[in-house]
């Protein structure tokens, strides 16, 4: 394998009970929405992920877009249930109905690729030992600090948020890391998005990335940068942070900061209107980006 970017992470089957609406059931996680929207706009992108084989069938809309993905076979596929209580899309209950477990060093497949991206959707499947060894032979890691935010509950697969006992070492071994606003204050315990994202570029990382409901912040080499989302509707929102950070991977591979976060914040912007995975292109993002210059 060799890509642009390579996502790692569990692809999940999600149960999504809205507010309002119908209840939903499809392919979930940030590994889904992330690599899906690299590859919209036109990186080549690969997947590694753990699944029971008899779900790898589940994977053909990430096949059928171009992306490389590798199964991992596991004992079981993650299963999540996410509820929206209120109509607040960012109020969310999850649990975690099934894990595939841990990520494992000497099960991945051999691959090159420019970035690599831990897209983890709860703290069942990175462990230090695997971050340590993917920095030691020389990957570009980002992360995404929802992997240790949300811990499930061994027993009622609950999963609450809080915050992360290893997260100064699991930043410092990152060359990027993404989180929301939530996971920002518990991280940093401040609800200031500058400020947040301050506290954790001290702890080593160069490229931090945060999403908040009304935009997305970046704070390189001590800059920091603001673009807001442009939404019409809030229809997809699952997935808006994923979709957000690997736009801005996927043109922070040949652009400065500044320009990549507003790629990315155009990029969400279009996949929140509708449902699902950015289904867009490339020129869609650009004309965008155009008219919101004009």
């Amino acid at each position: 394998m060799k890509h642009d970017i390579v996502f790692i992470g569990h692809v999940c089957l999600d149960r999504l009970i809205p507010y309002e609406g119908e209840e939903q059931v499809g392919l979930g996680s940030a590994v889904y929405y992330g690599s899906m929207a690299a590859a919209g706009v036109g990186c080549s992108v690969g997947a590694i992920t753990r699944m029971h084989p008899d779900d790898a069938g589940r994977l053909d809309p990430l096949c059928d877009a171009g992306i490389d993905c590798k199964v991992i076979p596991a004992e079981a596929t993650t299963r999540m249930l996410l509820k929206h209580p209120v109509p607040d899309v960012d109020v969310r209950e999850m649990s975690q109905v099934a894990s595939a477990g841990f990520m494992q060093v000497d099960e991945l497949p051999s691959f090159e690729s420019r970035f690599v991206h831990l897209a983890g959707i709860t703290d069942q499947e990175f462990t230090l030992s695997f971050m340590r060894a993917l920095v030691d032979r020389g990957r570009s890691v980002s992360v995404d600090m929802q992997a240790f935010v949300r811990q499930v509950d061994e027993e009622s697969r609950v999963i609450s948020f809080a915050d992360a006992k290893d997260k100064i070492e699991i930043v410092s071994l990152m060359d990027r890391v993404k989180m929301d606003a939530v996971e920002a204050q518990l991280l940093t315990g401040t609800d200031d998005l500058a400020e947040a994202a301050g506290i954790v570029a001290s702890w080593g990382c160069p490229e931090v990335v945060m999403t908040h409901s009304d935009g997305v912040l970046a704070r390189v080499a001590g800059k920091a940068y603001f673009e807001p989302f442009t939404n019409r509707s809030s229809v997809g929102r699952n997935g808006r942070g994923d979709t957000t950070f690997a736009g801005y991977m996927a043109w922070r591979l040949e652009h400065a900061p500044a320009e990549s976060l507003k790629f990315a914040a155009t990029l969400a912007s279009i996949k929140m209107e509708t449902e699902g995975p950015f289904r867009g292109s490339l020129n869609d993002v650009l004309t965008r980006m155009s008219k919101t210059d004009s």
